[in-house]
């Protein structure tokens, strides 16, 4: 195992450099090409821990970390951190952009500028990166350009002056993610798991209810398909609660007992 050392989707620049900064203090930060990458890195002991994005404000969840997330045994998220996000459209200085016919960027920024994008960019076509940061590398014509984050710098290529993002409050929650299982007195103020209904009507709710009875409060719920079970679901949730406490860890296990299947992924 390697000590101090954290995990980010890179090159440096994006977003999750941020949120690695943020959560890793004065943790080595070693970039990686994919998320894929990342959570291989930390099962091979590469790195000690890796940052995720796993929810925005404007797209949702991002769908394919929950899903690593879910698949990778022996892990879970113990720290979260909300960063600000500031699209800037990114181009060669001096060109002229209403002549931009090509831009590239990550999914999720596309997404998180599609209205800017169609609005003035209304025939570009739109490509996506593994990085916002990595869409630099592809501006190769004065009629490229690429979506970054405020904080990027590039000799040669200059950021528009004003956020390009559809809503000007638009925040990305990261993950801290480690191997292992959080201690039994770990103290938190929300916990993150996954579940399976029986296959019965009401299923949901009857989960659901178990949380209420228990005076817990639900602060957001995902669902997912699972894979190669057409037609089924499984429910992502977090909720208010600290892991330490006996009855917060009795209202769980009255969730697990209730569930098909049961999975805790975080505590924060």
């Amino acid at each position: 195992m390697n000590e101090g050392i954290i995990g980010y989707l890179g090159p440096e620049g994006t977003y999750s450099e941020i949120a690695a900064k943020c959560l890793g203090g004065n943790a080595k930060k070693v970039a990686y090409p994919s998320f894929f990458t990342l959570f291989s890195a930390l099962k091979k002991c590469e790195v000690n821990a890796i940052v995720i994005p796993i929810e925005n404000t404007l797209n949702g969840a991002v769908t394919q970390n929950l899903d690593l997330l879910q698949e990778t045994e022996n892990v879970y998220a113990k720290a979260v951190a909300a960063v600000k996000i500031d699209h800037r459209l990114i181009t060669k200085k001096g060109c002229d952009k209403s002549g931009i016919k090509r831009v590239f960027s990550h999914s999720q920024a596309l997404g998180q500028c599609a209205k800017y994008l169609a609005v003035n960019f209304p025939d570009a076509k739109l490509y996506e990166t593994a990085s916002t940061a990595e869409s630099v590398d592809k501006l190769t014509e004065d009629t490229d350009a690429g979506i970054v984050g405020a904080h990027f710098t590039a000799d040669g290529f200059e950021l528009s002056p004003e956020t390009i993002s559809d809503e000007a409050s638009n925040f990305t929650q990261f993950l801290l993610v480690v191997e292992g299982e959080p201690p039994e007195n770990y103290v938190s103020d929300k916990i993150f798991f996954s579940f399976t209904c029986l296959h019965k009507v009401g299923a949901l709710v009857d989960t659901l209810n178990v949380l209420k009875s228990s005076g817990i409060n639900m602060t957001k719920i995902e669902s997912r398909p699972i894979k190669r079970s057409a037609g089924e679901f499984r429910f992502f949730l977090e909720v208010e609660g600290n892991y330490s406490d006996k009855a917060v860890k009795a209202a769980l296990e009255k969730v697990k007992e209730a569930s098909s299947s049961f999975r805790l992924l975080g505590v924060y």
